[in-house]
């Protein structure tokens, strides 16, 4: 993400004096809540759905994935290059190319 929306994430919560309220599990609650929004853009349908609907719920998600960042002091660069090296170790392209199975069942 651009500096430049990163900034205006953090102005908009500073300019409203909503810190106070996010809290981890606050933040991590709402992060379930507007990803389960973003869920049912697909209640009914996985081929009819409102791109506008969905670009709305999944900048929701990012939203409050950002105040997370922020409130835990995480580089989200950091910690998704560590959890992609966790995935690679666990997907080995050999075992996982073209399968959907669980990487115990690899």
């Amino acid at each position: 993400m651009k500096q430049k929306t990163i900034d205006r994430i953090r102005n908009f919560t500073i300019d409203r004096d909503w810190d106070q309220f996010h809290s981890p599990e606050n933040l991590a609650k709402s992060i379930s809540i507007e990803a389960n929004e973003l869920l049912e853009c697909f209640q009914w349908s996985d081929t009819e759905y409102d791109l506008q609907h969905v670009k709305e719920e999944l900048a929701d998600v990012i939203v409050y994935c950002q105040n997370m960042l922020d409130k835990l002091g995480f580089d989200v660069d950091e910690i998704v290059n560590m959890k992609m090296a966790q995935n690679e170790a666990k997907y080995p392209v050999e075992k996982a190319k073209g399968s959907a199975v669980k990487y115990t069942d690899l």
